[in-house]
């Protein structure tokens, strides 16, 4: 079987591929960052019983969707059609709405949203003239509820939902299983990044959830693919927000509100008092 990740250099699309490289399948990875691809084959490669040769990485960048295209049907011709599609490249860069200038909000929409589709265009067409396939779109606990400072990120993740629904009516009838899944907070380098980045006010509310680690979704992950499923949640928060967001989402939304107005109230009184009031003083 040839699985195909994008996103396949760390994080959850790593996890994704070691899994079916401990099985015996034939991997490629899909990437920008041609060094962090090789670094990502060799650990692969370093995991009792896989055969290294059986791993081929590609640069590429999602959102150029000829680019990707050829490239995909190069690695196809190396390694056989594609049987699995794992579409994890995502990037996440959170900013209060008026602070994020429309090149940042453009990027995550675009690979985390039209590079998904661009990594299922490259192989569906073949998926259906073979009649069988599976198709993984990684979105995210995101896009669930809307978090303060994640616009850009939850609009693209949510997108996905609408897009792997659709296309599943499509793929259906062909033999081709569409299939999303909404991970929480993941161990991951990007992750870190973002915890760094993250607005006080989205900490309220995501900061009290340990996050999982990616060996422990990209394992779920799998194994509901293997069962079929179309849907796929982590925990008990996100699995009751995705059925039950509509009576759960009011009192959180109005708890939070209530939150954000006190750390907004504590910053405004913070800039009012005058600095040597705070301890500095300037002659030194």
């Amino acid at each position: 079987m040839h699985v195909i990740v994008t996103g396949g250099s760390s994080g959850i699309g790593l996890s994704v591929a070691k899994l079916y490289a401990g099985r015996g399948d034939r991997v490629t990875l899909l990437a920008r960052d041609l060094t962090r691809l090789e670094e990502a084959k060799a650990e692969i490669g370093s995991v009792p019983g896989v055969d290294i040769s059986h791993i081929q990485i590609a640069s590429v960048d999602v959102a150029l969707a000829a680019q990707l295209s050829s490239l995909v049907e190069s690695c196809e011709m190396s390694f056989g059609p594609c049987d699995v599609l794992i579409a994890s490249a995502g990037v996440v860069e959170p900013m209060a709405f008026d602070a994020m200038p429309a090149s940042v909000f453009d990027e995550q929409v675009t690979i985390n949203l039209l590079g998904t589709a661009n990594a299922v265009r490259a192989v569906y067409k073949g998926m259906k003239s073979r009649r069988r396939g599976k198709i993984m779109m990684i979105s995210s606990g995101a896009a669930l509820i809307g978090i303060f400072g994640y616009t850009a990120y939850c609009a693209s993740k949510s997108a996905l939902s609408g897009f792997a629904e659709a296309l599943s009516t499509e793929a259906s009838a062909c033999g081709v299983q569409v299939s999303i899944c909404f991970p929480p907070d993941t161990l991951t380098p990007q992750y870190r990044r973002e915890v760094a980045l993250r607005p006080v006010e989205a900490d309220v509310l995501m900061g009290s959830v340990k996050p999982w680690s990616a060996e422990k979704v990209a394992a779920r992950i799998v194994h509901g693919l293997d069962r079929g499923r179309g849907r796929i949640h982590f925990g008990f928060s996100l699995t009751a927000l995705a059925y039950l967001g509509s009576f759960i989402k009011p009192p959180i939304f109005w708890w939070f509100s209530l939150k954000t107005r006190k750390i907004i109230e504590k910053e405004s009184t913070k800039s009012l008092v005058h600095p040597s009031d705070r301890g500095f003083d300037h002659g030194k």
